[in-house]
C-alpha cells in the first residue's frame, strides 16, 4: 500500500496477559496469547483507543513486582 492509499480495513484491539495492547486485522484469528477487547474500527480509531487506555506501558508482571 502506498502513502496515497487510505487503509480502509477494519481492525480490532487485542490485549495479552501482560496487559499490553496491539491492533490486529478484524477478519483474522488472534495470535496465540492475545484476546479481543471490545474495541474495533479503523486503524486510526483503534490506535486512538489504545493511546487513551494504555497509560502505563510497563508489563503487568513488572507493575506487580514494583508494588510488592
Amino acid at each position: 500500500m502506498n502513502n496515497e492509499e487510505k487503509d480502509t480495513r477494519l481492525y480490532k484491539v487485542v490485549v495479552n496477559h501482560e496487559e499490553q495492547y496491539s491492533i490486529w486485522p478484524a477478519d483474522r484469528e488472534n495470535a496465540l496469547g492475545w484476546k479481543d477487547t471490545d474495541k474495533s474500527g479503523t486503524k486510526e480509531e483503534c490506535l486512538a483507543y489504545i493511546k487513551e487506555v494504555w497509560t502505563d506501558m510497563r508489563p503487568l508482571s513488572l507493575r506487580q513486582k514494583m508494588q510488592a
